[in-house]
């Protein structure tokens, strides 16, 4: 999420009614922490019997941009957590043990100085879309070279949204819209937003609100071992603000409209009819009205008038949410504990999760006092699933 100079909106800009994780002494143990994978029958993934069809493992994880890390934004942490050395190497440490096909990484900066080269030599290959204005973060696909050939890709500008609005328009936006948007919500509002990068102008012209320089990456994957069938793998990191639910939700249409397009040009392209998975940072709760759409394609939520794809949304459904319920948080500080990371699928035949990255409780010690800490570099858990592709149904 966007940071301000005088205050965290990370902690100070969410609803008050969110948990808040337990203040103790804080562990100075100087390792990252390997958390397992566990089936979605309950038991150690790595104990069930052989597979019925082919398996890979995806990884979602915010890993905090480390041109946002300041011991201001998050004095909880021990300065040593925080320095980029050490920062780095532990990020690095957690990525090789998570032991995935795919990583989707959003608050990736340092592409092209550090990850790009470490992750090769961890046998991955990457894409990266940079965010736009005077952001220094984006969003990364990884991918295993071994396991997986990058056949097509598209990136998201959610600027974009800029140029859908209708040329008719005046830009303002309906007073009453955003009103419904945004209200019946407890704010903790933060008095010196208004001094921010953030303020680009009148919060009610369209063009404004949404130019958030926020972005995602689409692409698809050939399998190496199941070669006649595709993936594709969906990145992106949604707008931060909580008071801006309208500007959240018009990206998530913009997303799956572009998503559906794309699916339908690999189908076309490759004679297939390829897997769809969707993963990133979406900065809502469960049953916001972000989340509800994402899962239930509804609608029906008022949005900004903006020009998307008529095509209907792509059904989705969250391998959490389905399985075990959704963590209790991926998003862990002293000031706010809550769940904002997830990973969708398209349901199908061909397609199941079978397992998930087990994530710890409120009262673990790896968690007690807030992230980033010596167990996990980032403010936010990673978050990952192992599916299973059905090798007599795909094609």
């Amino acid at each position: 999420m966007q940071r301000v100079a005088i205050a965290n909106p990370r902690l100070s800009l969410l609803p008050s009614s969110f948990s808040r994780i337990r203040l103790r002494k804080m562990s100075t143990k100087p390792s990252p922490v390997s958390q397992k994978f566990v089936s979605v029958e309950g038991a150690d993934v790595h104990s069930r019997s052989k597979p019925d069809g082919f398996r890979f493992r995806l990884v979602s994880y915010n890993i905090l941009a480390q041109v946002y890390v300041k011991s201001s934004l998050f004095p909880h942490s021990p300065s040593p957590c925080l320095r980029w050395k050490a920062r780095s190497q532990a990020i690095l440490t957690v990525l090789k043990n998570l032991g995935a096909d795919f990583l989707c990484l959003q608050e990736v900066d340092e592409y092209d100085g550090f990850y790009k080269g470490k992750m090769e030599i961890l046998g991955y290959s990457g894409l990266y879309i940079k965010r736009g204005g005077q952001k220094r973060d984006g969003c990364g696909i990884f991918y295993k070279q071994d396991r997986a050939e990058l056949v097509l890709e598209e990136k998201i500008d959610y600027n974009d949204l800029v140029n859908s609005i209708e040329d008719n328009k005046d830009g303002s936006a309906n007073k009453d819209t955003l009103e419904q948007s945004n209200g019946n919500r407890n704010i903790q509002t933060n008095p010196a937003s208004t001094n921010t990068p953030e303020n680009r102008g009148d919060p009610n012209d369209l063009r404004v609100r949404l130019k958030r320089d926020c972005v995602g990456i689409l692409a698809a994957f050939r399998l190496k071992d199941l070669s006649r069938h595709l993936i594709v793998v969906a990145n992106t990191y949604i707008y931060w603000d909580p008071k801006w639910a309208d500007v959240k939700l018009a990206q998530a249409k913009y997303l799956l409209s572009r998503l559906a397009q794309f699916r339908d040009l690999v189908s076309e392209k490759f004679d297939c009819i390829p897997s769809v998975i969707v993963a990133g940072d979406f900065n809502s709760t469960p049953g916001d009205k972000v989340y509800q759409f994402l899962v239930s394609g509804d609608l029906s939520s008022t949005t900004p008038e903006i020009e998307c794809s008529d095509e209907l949304p792509i059904p989705l459904r969250s391998v959490y949410g389905s399985t075990r319920g959704e963590p209790s948080f991926t998003n862990c500080t002293p000031d706010f504990t809550g769940t904002l990371d997830y990973i969708f699928f398209c349901p199908s035949s061909d397609i199941k999760p079978v397992g998930f990255l087990e994530l710890p409780g409120s009262d673990s010690e790896e968690v007690v006092g807030g992230l980033p800490n010596y167990y996990h570099p980032s403010d936010h858990l990673p978050i990952a699933a192992e599916f299973e592709l059905d090798c007599d149904k795909v094609y």
